[in-house]
């Protein structure tokens, strides 16, 4: 019996699992909570639930996580920068580049160079100049990265020459465009690098957590982490290329889904602590990203399987706008679970309660350290005390003044909590799921007593009866949230080009109002609307199965949730494989002076100027397959790999019906082959 361990990491729970592999069977399984403040404590309190000699004597560890995501969607991360050759910066605002791809003025440096998009010119900035002159910029900045205009075609001779220069002279981690990511838009693959830069110390924490875990357990196996298309890469490309676990928890939870699906089309809802991820299988097969994954502005060229992710999970924060209750996108510690490990919360919560002021703030949340910053001197005196009172144990909002020294209308924590220095404890739909019932894996008596604070808040008596009342008012907003969501993903994809700029009010309006009257017909006087779909919702994560029926019903859908649903990820890290591929382009250009045709290659190396299409595509091959197979090693693949490429020519339709040839492409994967 071949035995493999998953592992998923989320922001809110980490799952283990132990699988034969053989007989894809699911062996032991075994679920804890997320400790951020040192990953590697939840990791081994996961693989605690599964037996030990399975640990010791499997053959694959097999990785995924949510913290790329969640630390893009919570606006997380190093503080990177990225040089971008070939370009004015007047060209980056004209075309947004700001806006669109994060590329901000305080992050970007625009280096105007001229070499040809061929790739047959190549011109190079005054490397002494630019370092004397932004050598302070760059020292400022944890990591560097680097893109440069016409990249695919020309081999990239300046980004490959900055990281050589950078790494003699600044020191800093430093990542380039070409090493990650193809395509036109430099644009969007500067966003890739500057994004994999900002991810370096957070994927890295995973990682080394992960390893240090199962060295301690015995565990020679390989660790293998999934990327954001569903295939593996090795432990030690993932550090290299964060970026790339973009998403791969929605990857694996899409790959279990298969394992669970009655039939080809079905959507995966995957509804964690921090975010819940819906995806589309369509015929069988996962719709992909086209031009790249796009999250939470984060416009990148990553390619991986479509998914849309949204701020809606266990333990996203539940606070009072106008007295009533709203669910807001930053995820808090809930209240239940922190009070296990600080009981002093409690206290402090029942002395709030027996003052007789509210206050519109939410004075019932509490700050509490998560990791102590190496360098002070980055904050201001006002952060530097907040975090000082924090040492001494959760801090509630309510004594920030009589602690701290900071008065709750002059509070500003945004960047603290941004860098994931602090984090809040507050209720959430998962102290809502205690208080009914749902779920009691942590103090049920602690999210009563901050349930009750809101409650007096709102000027409703504050019983234990009320805050039962309330929690049916929180399960409906985390409901009626799914299916906004659920019917917005469903409305893009099937109009991609008339929602391509995404879900107007208007439309959104419709959508409420279609949840609101579910229950009646939807009949609106004049007007009566529905939105329904055959699609089979498969419902992943474990809170999903609260919420999700409600949902299903309100689409008229089919729907499933799945035995072991909630450790779907784990299972899932399981079903990926590894496996490569490469594009090269080939340029068809009319000669004038040979009165014919001519081809370049633009292989990795750099450009290659060639005399007939047969001696293009056969070196195009030759270097496609030897980088796939490159690349396939570097993500990890060992024993049968196999190789093999094949031509595809670029075609479009002129007015006239006519056929044009625009160029070709060689394209070699390179996959491992188990016989």
């Amino acid at each position: 019996m071949r035995i493999g361990i998953g592992i998923d990491t989320g922001g809110t729970c980490t799952d283990a699992v132990a699988v034969d592999l053989d007989q894809q069977k699911l062996l032991a399984k075994g679920k804890t909570l997320t400790t951020r403040e040192d990953l590697s404590i939840g990791i081994s309190k996961a693989l605690d639930g599964l037996p030990q000699e399975y640990i010791k004597e499997a053959v694959l560890v097999s990785l995924s996580t949510t913290l790329a995501t969640n630390a893009c969607i919570e606006g997380k991360g190093c503080r990177a920068k990225l040089l971008v050759f070939g370009l004015h910066e007047e060209y980056g605002t004209r075309m947004h580049a700001p806006e669109n791809y994060n590329l901000k003025p305080e992050n970007t440096l625009w280096v105007d160079t001229y070499g040809s998009a061929d790739g047959l010119v190549v011109d190079e900035p005054d490397w002494d100049a630019l370092f004397r002159d932004y050598k302070d910029w760059m020292e400022d900045a944890d990591a560097l990265s680097a893109c440069e205009l016409w990249s695919d075609d020309t081999g990239a001779p300046n980004e490959k020459r900055f990281k050589e220069l950078e790494e003699e002279r600044i020191g800093k981690k430093c990542v380039i465009s070409s090493e990650l990511t193809g395509g036109v838009n430099v644009f969007a693959r500067g966003c890739t690098a500057l994004l994999n830069a900002r991810l370096f110390p957070i994927v890295r924490e995973f990682v080394d957590a992960a390893s240090e875990v199962f060295a301690a357990r015995g565990c020679k196996a390989p660790i293998m982490i999934v990327r954001s298309d569903g295939t593996l890469m090795s432990k030690e490309l993932t550090l290299l290329r964060p970026v790339e676990t973009m998403l791969c928890g929605p990857a694996a939870s899409v790959l279990a889904g298969r394992l669970f699906a009655d039939s080809e089309n079905y959507i995966i809802i995957d509804m964690g602590g921090t975010s819940t991820d819906v995806s589309v299988v369509s015929g069988g097969s996962p719709v992909m990203s086209k031009d790249g994954i796009n999250l939470a502005g984060w416009a990148t060229s990553v390619k991986g399987i479509k998914v849309s992710p949204y701020n809606l999970g266990g333990d996203s924060a539940v606070r009072l706008v106008s007295k009533k209750p709203q669910l807001f996108p930053r995820r808090n510690r809930s209240v239940c679970s922190a009070a296990i490990e600080y009981p002093q919360i409690k206290k402090d919560l029942e002395r709030l309660l027996s003052a007789d002021h509210v206050n519109p703030f939410p004075l019932h949340e509490f700050f509490y350290l998560v990791k102590d910053p190496g360098n002070a001197e980055h904050y201001n005196a006002k952060e530097r005390s907040l975090i000082d009172a924090c040492r001494k144990g959760p801090l509630m909002l309510h004594d920030l003044e009589s602690r701290a020294g900071i008065d709750i209308y002059s509070l500003d924590s945004e960047r603290l909590e941004t860098e994931g220095v602090l984090m809040r404890i507050g209720l959430t739909p998962t102290d809502f799921m205690h208080i009914k019932g749902d779920y009691l894996e942590y103090d049920r008596d602690a999210s009563i007593l901050a349930a009750r604070y809101m409650l007096k808040c709102m000027g409703r008596p504050d019983t234990e009866s009320e805050a039962l009342l309330l929690s049916d008012e929180v399960y409906e907003l985390v409901e009626a949230k799914m299916y906004e969501n659920i019917v917005s993903i469903c409305l893009e994809r099937s109009y991609e080009r008339e929602f391509k700029e995404g879900i107007g009010e208007q439309t959104m309006f419709l959508i409420k109002k279609a949840w609101e009257l579910r229950d009646t017909g939807t009949k609106a006087g004049l007007l009566a609307h529905a939105f329904s779909t055959e699609y089979t919702l498969i419902g992943i994560g474990a809170p999903t199965h609260l919420f999700l029926p409600a949902v299903a019903k309100a689409l008229s859908a089919p729907y499933l949730l799945p035995e072991n649903a909630e450790v779907a990820n784990a299972i899932g890290a399981l079903k990926a494989e590894v496996a490569a591929t490469v594009e090269i382009h080939i340029t068809e250009r009319f000669s004038n002076d040979l009165g014919r045709f001519i081809y370049i290659v633009h292989a990795p190396g750099g450009s290659v100027r060639l005399e007939t299409r047969e001696e293009a595509v056969d070196l195009a091959k030759k270097e496609g397959e030897a980088a796939a197979l490159k690349e396939a090693k570097a993500r990890g693949a060992t024993g049968n790999i196999r190789v093999r490429s094949w031509e595809f020519q670029k075609e479009t339709s002129a007015r006239t019906g006519e056929r044009v040839r625009f160029g070709l492409s060689v394209f070699a994967e390179a996959k491992v082959v188990f016989e």
